[in-house]
């Protein structure tokens, strides 16, 4: 067993001297680094004699300033600590470098400061004027621009006084031959590579006599020679920056730096610090006192200084302050100086406005910082010249926004606007004829009508479309489809960001409802062709048709098959509407202020009689300032016999077509007029439509939407809600709550068709047996063709479309179609009558038991047999049950082994 060796307490305690002194010199020699003297072969980049040198250039990013070349010792923000935070400074980069990793150029945008909080003052005047008011130029130092140029690359003026730590390049040429760099050193000398040169003092003389210092000092041995010489790199120099800074501390710049690039490296004065006292002070003896306000507002650098090494740039608490707002270029908090007037605190806020009135000032004061009052001087010389005290609150007060003589004429008019009013002026003078009530808008539209349709329209994106590879084809998308009255393009599917297999939606289901019965134009499906296969697979939402929506949709899409897929459905239709609202003819007022009470008066005239009739008792005078005002059917409801209605009427009509509609007239009378029907029309068929129905049922079908995705949210939370819910009723009730979500997305899809059952027989004919109906704007009554067919879809082995054979019944389609399927659920079972009404299964119950088989059949009807569902419930019985057996055969199994 080898023994551990035992250390006497002597040596220990000398290991543990030797290794706290060499952990006290690492950590010496790590704050100390850059101190003079600490090592000779450790360059001191703090040194401004030696922070611009090459060891110094070729440092970290981290200790080194990209745009400088400089390091700057600042302390963190709210500390005075001995020990001061080391960053890298820049005029434009005031926050800390990040790490090495992530350390940014100069060229990058620099982070702003924090933002300080409000001041006292600006709570203060907030309170009255309802506005934060900023402290003036303090957002010139929130956002320093990193476009500077570094100093350091500057060109030196000729009038730069060379010191200790400035670099020159030296050339000679001629009898000597030498090229050197050199350095002034800290006696302000420089040594020449050149034998029998004595050392060079420089320090002290401008730049411009350099040439002439080396020349004499190396003519003293040599005659024959040119010399060419200048500063190949700037020393660098500390200042200090005290008082109310952003960021007071010990800041390295370029010697080439004056008082205000100092500023911008610190921040510039706090939001508590003054702006226009901001002193320089070199030793005892304070240099300039610099106005920040004469720089901003006028540009005035004249008082601006070269700072030297040690220079202090000291920022006092900020002096008096005053606010200006209202009708003045730059609303902020201003500090004022001695003897300062109300015209120069105007002048420093850019002066009033577009918008001042010039007419009086309204100033509020503190008195012996007691209590406030109010007044008012005039914008004269007298008044301007009144003195500003500390806490003033002065508003430059803006003109009435009110018209002088001048009259207002608004609405369905071709010219609106605003017109010189003049003594006994009337309003024929502003509606001088009827050309004047047309809109500019329905004159535009009416120019569009007539552009002409585009020979070849390029597909959208063709131009983006890379060649194939090798042989490869390019499937090319669906061309769009020009509306030629709006002139507005609708992409074809997969063009418009929707999925492929969306083929058969329009793009905006609002302005386009999805629509299985046929019920609006076909110019907005984007084909034609796709009406059957497509639509018989999925809904608008891409999940598949149930068996009702597929024969539904089959069987009145079929019933328009010659007049909706002769041409396809991105073929341009030629409408007509109206192109703008019509003038109601009956009513107009004149808006107008009584000047006694300042109450609002209406004053009606009956604009027809005006304009039409030019009847002298409508043609009322005017006042100044009245506001005459020119409705629409857009406006104002007008009477229906008023209206001018737009009817379309289409399919087996002897004239099909859009009509206008006379007053009084009914469908019936429209019918006849466009000459009746042709021998082929179906009138059980016929679909009538009407916008104002369609609003209302649409509005019904939403509020039944949402009342039962309220009763569904209700018991879903009761649901969860329940303490004695198992894990499996709550995997139930969640797939149940995914159901009924699905459900009510499809039910939102939902769009009213606005159709009105007119009740005719199978056996109508003749325009006779049409009702009476008053016809309003946008109705459409179509009448197709004697169809030849029966649909029968569902759970059927043949879903097909069976010749119609007159008495045949329902029992005999089925029977054709191969009878119903092991899945069908019988008594829900349905006919979709050509005209819309639906007859289901059990509403022919008779005393004989149910007769729906024996339901006879008319040209056009379609046979629906849908499908077995299983419900949640009927499903989670079925497992409660499966459970409560296996669980009895384990018991029966178990006493069969104790036995």
């Amino acid at each position: 067993m080898n023994r551990i060796p035992s250390f006497s307490p002597l040596v220990s305690l000398a290991a543990i001297l030797f290794l706290g002194s060499a952990l006290f010199a690492q950590q010496s020699q790590g704050n100390n680094s850059g101190s003079e003297g600490q090592n000779s072969n450790t360059w001191d980049c703090s040194d401004p004699l030696l922070a611009s040198s090459s060891q110094c250039a070729n440092q970290s990013s981290e200790e080194t300033n990209p745009m400088y070349g400089v390091q700057t010792r600042v302390p963190s923000e709210g500390s005075f600590s001995n020990q001061p935070q080391v960053y890298t400074r820049s005029y434009s980069d005031l926050e800390p470098q990040p790490p090495r990793s992530a350390t940014r150029n100069a060229q990058q945008p620099s982070q702003p400061l924090r933002p300080e909080p409000l001041t006292e003052f600006q709570k203060f005047t907030a309170t009255t004027t309802g506005q934060i008011l900023p402290i003036y130029g303090a957002n010139l130092f929130q956002n320093v621009p990193s476009t500077f140029a570094p100093l350091d690359m500057t060109p030196v003026p000729p009038d730069y006084i060379l010191g200790p730590g400035d670099e020159l390049r030296i050339r000679v040429w001629g009898q000597v031959n030498f090229q050197a760099s050199v350095r002034v050193d800290r006696t302000g000398e420089v040594y020449l590579p050149i034998t029998q040169v004595a050392p060079v003092h420089l320090a002290g003389i401008p730049v411009s006599d350099l040439n002439a210092r080396l020349r004499e000092a190396i003519g003293h041995v040599y005659r024959n020679f040119e010399l060419q010489a200048d500063v190949s790199q700037i020393r660098a120099i500390q200042v200090y920056v005290a008082g109310e800074a952003r960021r007071p501390g010990v800041y390295t710049v370029s010697s080439l730096s004056t008082l205000v690039d100092a500023l911008f490296a610190s921040g510039g004065p706090s939001v508590q610090g003054s702006l226009r006292h901001i002193q320089l002070r070199r030793g005892s003896e304070t240099v300039t006192d610099f106005d920040l306000y004469q720089f901003l507002i006028k540009g005035d650098k004249s008082t601006d200084v070269k700072l030297q090494s040690g220079d202090v740039i000291f920022i006092p608490p900020a002096g008096p302050q005053a606010a200006v707002t209202g009708s003045v270029r730059s609303p902020a908090i201003y500090e004022l100086r001695a003897n300062e007037t109300l015209a120069d605190l105007i002048a420093d806020a850019g002066g009033p406005s577009t918008v001042a009135a010039e007419a009086r000032v309204s100033i509020e004061r503190i008195d012996n910082h007691s209590e406030r009052h109010a007044m008012e001087v005039a914008y004269d010389a007298t008044g301007l010249a009144a003195p500003v005290a500390e806490g003033d609150l002065v508003r430059v007060l803006s003109i009435v926004p009110k018209y002088k003589q001048t009259v207002t004429l608004r609405g369905n008019i071709a010219n609106p606007g605003r017109f010189a009013w003049h003594q006994g002026m009337h309003l024929s003078e502003l509606l001088p004829d009827k050309e004047s009530l047309i809109t500019r808008n329905y004159w535009w539209r009416r120019t569009q009508l007539g552009l002409p349709a585009p020979e070849f329209e390029p597909v959208p994106g063709f131009g983006r479309i890379r060649q194939p590879a090798g042989n490869q084809p390019i499937t090319l998308p669906p061309p769009t489809r020009e509306n030629s009255e709006s002139n507005q393009t609708l992409l074809g599917p997969g063009l418009n960001g929707q999925p492929q297999g969306q083929l058969g939606q329009p793009q905006d289901q609002d302005a386009y409802p999805y629509d299985p019965y046929g019920q609006q134009p076909q110019s907005q499906y984007p084909y034609a062709g796709q009406q059957y296969s497509y639509r018989q697979s999925l809904d608008q939402s891409g999940q598949p048709l149930t068996s009702q929506q597929r024969a539904t949709t089959t069987s009145l899409a079929a019933q328009q098959s010659e007049t909706s897929s002769r041409f396809p459905r991105n073929t341009p239709r030629t409408t007509i509407s109206q192109d703008a609202p019509e003038v109601d003819w009956d009513y107009a007022v004149i808006q107008r202020l009584d000047p006694e009470n300042l109450k609002t008066i209406l004053v009606p005239f009956d604009l027809g009689k005006l304009v039409l009739q030019h009847d002298a008792s409508q043609d009322l005078e005017l006042q100044p300032g009245d506001v005459v005002s020119i409705f629409s059917e857009a406006d104002v409801r007008i009477p229906i016999a008023q209206q001018t209605k737009l009817i379309k009427l289409e399919g087996e009509l002897a004239h099909a077509g859009l009509y206008t509609a006379k007053p009084g007239e009914t469908l019936r009378q429209l019918v006849e007029r466009a000459g009746g029907l042709t021998p082929n029309a179906y009138l059980y068929g016929s679909e009538f439509t009407r916008e104002s129905t369609r609003t209302v049922q649409q509005a019904r079908i939403d509020e039944y939407v949402q009342s039962l995705d309220m009763r569904i949210q209700r018991s879903n939370l009761a649901l969860a809600a329940s303490p004695v819910s198992s894990a499996q009723d709550l995997a139930s009730g969640s797939a149940a709550q995914n159901s009924e979500r699905e459900l009510i997305t499809r039910l939102r899809q939902i769009r009213a068709t606005g159709r009105i059952v007119l009740e005719f027989k199978p056996n109508s004919t003749g325009p006779d047996v049409i009702p009476d109906i008053a016809l309003e704007d946008g109705d459409r009554f179509v009448i197709p063709h004697l169809p030849a067919s029966v649909n029968v879809v569902g759970a059927v082995n043949d879903q097909s479309s069976f010749l119609y054979k007159p008495g045949r019944r329902v029992a005999g389609y089925l029977l054709m179609a191969g009878g119903i399927t092991r899945d069908a659920e019988r008594k829900r079972s349905f006919v979709i009558r050509a005209d819309g009404e639906v007859v289901g299964y059990e509403s022919r119950k008779g005393l004989w038991g149910n007769q729906f088989t024996d339901l006879p059949i008319y040209p056009g009807d379609t046979i629906v047999v849908p499908e077995k569902t299983f419900k949640p419930s009927a499903i989670r019985s079925v497992i409660d049950w499966s459970q409560m057996f296996s669980q009895f055969a384990l018991g029966a199994a178990s006493l069969s082994v104790i036995r």
